[in-house]
């Protein structure tokens, strides 16, 4: 029989997703599951984007721009502008979801080989991106008791090898919530400049910071304007995750014309999606408070929760919809096998990311799950209940 490629052997499996097989005996079962384990927003759709699939008057369904309609583009680059960064929507390649925008990045900047470094824990997909593009992950932890602080720049430098070729940071940040201060940013910048070095930033969490908190764009940063490549996407701005519209944004005119050869070859970003993303720049502001509000809300009900269940820790955090919990428990992702295949209460269970699935480092992330607040408030303190009576049972607690 044919062999695999070593490329696909070397290709990590989701962790986030690698429980699924549990949570589905679970439900066949009749065990009700909440799942805290993926970015899924339960947040409805703008009216305008749901309103523009429904309305969609073509004859036919053709291929666009292979960098994405220009109509599109430009009313991107203006939104942008509009938050203070110097971009043409030439600046601007539409790609299929923020995934593929980093994938291109991967390819368009980086040779196989050639190293990124990545504060960790980080979305555990960029291991995947990294492995198709032949890079090496180098990863620089941060620790949960300072709340995923960047880690000091010391330790950047120390980590860098002659095949180092770039940073990459998310931020907001999956899966900690932390976000970016402007004296990290700046530290970045100057660390980038030395160097030489690519700033990769995904921010596709831009619209989700708390307590009056400023996100700083990568695109904000002077002095080093061809040296970033930003990541965005619609999927959580608008909670339109399956539209699949991402896009890659850089000055950097030869990484953009090289990404656009990619973008040829895959033809073009869906255009159904891409519609709809066009639609959803015009979402009025009241959309985004009521968002705002109730993550809020969801924010603050489940890490107060969560620091009260004995032996729990989460820092609270400044981003996004995630929060890292350290558990006192030996082993989390056994655990939170456990809780799916061998725990109940009031016919319900959970469903966590193990957050050693976010790390490198080996044995990081060990007592730690990821655990998103993407659900009403009502739903997430059963889910505090049923976490906190796991606990109490679980054979392999630490407390």
């Amino acid at each position: 029989m044919p062999t695999i490629s070593h490329r696909g052997l070397d290709m990590p499996a989701s962790p986030i997703r690698r429980l699924v097989p549990y949570a589905e005996k679970a439900v066949e079962k009749g065990v009700k599951v909440i799942h805290l384990n993926i970015g899924q927003p339960d947040i409805k759709t703008p009216k305008v984007a749901m309103d523009a699939i429904r309305n969609i008057d073509l004859e036919i369904v053709e291929y666009s721009h292979s960098a994405g309609n220009e109509s599109y583009r430009k009313k991107v680059a203006e939104k942008f502008r509009g938050l203070g960064m110097k971009v043409d929507y030439q600046d601007f390649l539409i790609t299929t979801g923020g995934s593929e925008a980093i994938i291109f990045s991967f390819l368009s900047c980086l040779n196989p080989g050639e190293e990124i470094i990545i504060p960790e824990p980080f979305y555990a997909n960029y291991n995947g991106f990294a492995a198709m593009a032949g890079i090496n992950v180098v990863p620089i932890p941060s620790s949960i008791e300072d709340g995923f602080a960047l880690p000091p720049i010391e330790e950047f430098e120390k980590a860098m090898t002659p095949n180092t070729k770039g940073i990459l940071i998310c931020n907001p940040n999956n899966p900690t919530g932390y976000l970016y201060s402007m004296d990290e940013m700046l530290q970045l910048r100057d660390l980038v400049a030395k160097h030489d070095l690519y700033l990769f930033s995904d921010e596709v969490y831009r619209e989700f910071c708390y307590d009056g908190e400023k996100h700083i764009s990568a695109m904000h940063l002077e002095g080093i304007e061809n040296n970033v490549v930003m990541v965005d996407s619609v999927s959580k701005r608008y909670s339109e995750c399956g539209v699949r519209i991402g896009a890659l944004v850089t000055k950097n005119k030869d990484v953009i014309n090289t990404a656009l050869k990619y973008g040829q070859a895959r033809l073009s970003p869906p255009g159904l999606g891409q519609i709809v993303g066009e639609a959803s720049l015009e979402t009025p502001p009241e959309y985004f408070d009521n968002v705002y509000n109730e993550y809020i809300a969801r924010r603050n009900f489940i890490v107060d929760g969560l620091n009260k269940i004995p032996g729990v820790y989460s820092p609270m955090p400044k981003g996004a919809f995630y929060t890292v919990a350290k558990l006192p428990v030996d082993d989390a992702d056994l655990f939170c096998q456990w809780i799916l295949s061998d725990f109940e209460y009031k016919n319900h269970t959970v469903m966590m990311a193990p957050a050693s699935g976010f790390y490198c480092t080996p044995g990081k992330g060990k007592d730690e799950v990821r655990i998103a607040y993407v659900l009403k408030v009502e739903d997430l303190a059963l889910a505090l209940e049923v976490l906190e009576k796991a606990l109490k049972a679980y054979p392999g607690r630490t407390l």
